[in-house]
């Protein structure tokens, strides 16, 4: 992509999407659940596992739900409720990538001493109704380049599937280096270029959402079992970066994780806690690792440029398809990456439109985000001095722009001063704060149970 043109490219081996079904990932899951619960599964939707529990020997015990109706102030209220406990010999842990169990398990058993820093990228999708005309059943496109810049990873996707739904999306790496830059703001241009417009400027949006996504492959994959329990999924960053895919990869690694556990549990004959070795063992032999393992050169070949990744992907594509020589690395964690605001220059962003382009409290609206308004921030702020003497100072206040929910604002007070004002009742649970902030000073938890975003046939 060109700031005016679409120059089309061949597609490489692991974009092909034919023969592939273009389906709601919300509508999918939600099927799943219900044929789960068929099979006597129980399933507690809206109930986020918010803490981990540890026997006396260190492993895992279970996990618990957080409690709710605590008030601001971090006091029982009126409808306070205790959490439940769930004590299990394993917990598999399948909470999407940067989950805040996932993290700390990660840290207190260092998972991660043998592989590179997890990276990631901000993904923004919306749900568009358009012109039957315009509609095309079963067509897939992706982009890269404009509107980001050659140093900056960037990518779109474009899906027409039934009834005149279209699903467009931005994927910005979370390596970018100009704190100025928003990942939003940089959907919103995009959608004016030529290419999406025609499909775009009779429909009308219906729906929108964001969620952060593993970009750092195999050579990022941490250690994936702990006694009691394991890591499933994108806890433990199975996405393919070039398909922009990773469901069936999770799939897949749950299927491994199940069996081991069943046959593990059955075959119990002493009280030690159970690590599921097999799982690890069978995960590598399988075609997961394969994929990962042939297109791991891929995303971190950007890291010197969009054009020497463009040229290495080529490279990839006609001659050596994963067999090269040698491994690429991620050398650093995203949030290292941002450069001071003194050494960047200010992006002047279009006034959004109301018709191609919103506001992001217009879009925010379209998630069906709620959280009860009552209840402390689950958004942890460790140095609350930070924000303002270090990254409004030094970052020009970067949280305002990479959240893609409006959740940080940076306001004075009745001296003048500044503080940062954290509106957490918007949070879409993308993590993203918890991965760029540049002093790693937030931590996302989860919030009371029943919150957050009502995604329909995203």
């Amino acid at each position: 992509m060109t700031k005016d043109r679409a120059i089309r490219l061949p597609v490489i081996s692991s974009q092909n999407n034919h023969g592939n079904y273009i389906v709601s990932l919300s509508n999918f899951t939600k099927w799943l659940s219900e044929q789960a619960q068929a099979l006597g599964v129980e399933v507690y939707s809206g109930f986020p596992a918010a803490e981990v529990l540890y026997n006396e020997d260190g492993s895992v015990k279970g996990v618990a739900t957080g409690d709710s109706g605590i008030t601001k102030e971090g006091k029982p209220g009126p409808n306070f409720t205790r959490g439940l406990e769930f004590h299990t010999p394993i917990v598999l842990f399948a909470e999407g990538a940067r989950g805040s169990c996932s993290k700390k398990l990660i840290q207190k058993y260092n998972l991660n001493k043998n592989s590179d820093p997890q990276t990631y990228g901000i993904g923004l999708k919306e749900l568009w109704e358009i012109d039957p005309k315009l509609h095309e059943k079963g067509t897939v496109m992706h982009t890269l380049g404009w509107p980001m810049d050659l140093k900056t990873w960037g990518g779109s996707f474009m899906y027409h599937f039934d009834k005149n739904l279209v699903s467009i999306g931005y994927v910005v790496g979370l390596d970018y280096q100009n704190p100025y830059l928003n990942p939003y703001r940089e959907f919103q241009r995009l959608k004016h270029h030529p290419f999406f417009k025609k499909y775009l400027e009779n429909g009308r949006c219906i729906g929108y959402g964001a969620r952060a996504l593993n970009e750092g492959g195999y050579q990022s994959i941490p250690e994936v079992t702990f006694p009691g329990g394991a890591l499933i999924g994108c806890s433990a960053g199975f996405l393919n970066v070039p398909k922009i895919k990773g469901t069936h990869t999770a799939m897949k690694s749950a299927m491994l994780a199940a069996e081991a556990a069943f046959d593990s549990i059955v075959n119990k004959k002493d009280n030690k806690p159970i690590t599921l070795t097999h799982y690890s063992q069978n995960l590598k032999n399988s075609w997961v690792y394969k994929e990962l393992y042939n297109i791991r050169n891929i995303k971190p070949a950007y890291q010197y440029g969009t054009l020497p990744g463009m040229l290495f992907t080529g490279v990839h594509w006609l001659i050596t398809r994963g067999m090269e020589p040698f491994t690429l690395h991620h050398h650093h964690p995203d949030h290292k990456n941002t450069k001071r605001a003194s050494e960047c220059k200010p992006i002047e962003y279009p006034k959004p439109d109301g018709v191609i382009s919103f506001d992001l409290l217009t879009n925010l609206a379209r998630s069906g985000t709620n959280h009860s308004e009552d209840q402390p921030p689950h958004l942890k702020v460790r140095n609350k001095d930070i924000p303002t003497n270090v990254n409004l100072k030094e970052y020009a206040g970067l949280e305002t722009r990479f959240c893609p929910a409006g959740v940080y604002e940076f306001l004075k007070d009745d001296k003048g001063k500044d503080y940062l004002q954290i509106n957490a009742q918007n949070c879409l649970h993308c993590k993203t704060c918890d991965i760029k902030d540049p002093t790693q000073n937030i931590d996302y938890t989860t919030p009371e149970p029943g919150g957050g975003p009502a995604y329909t046939n995203m």
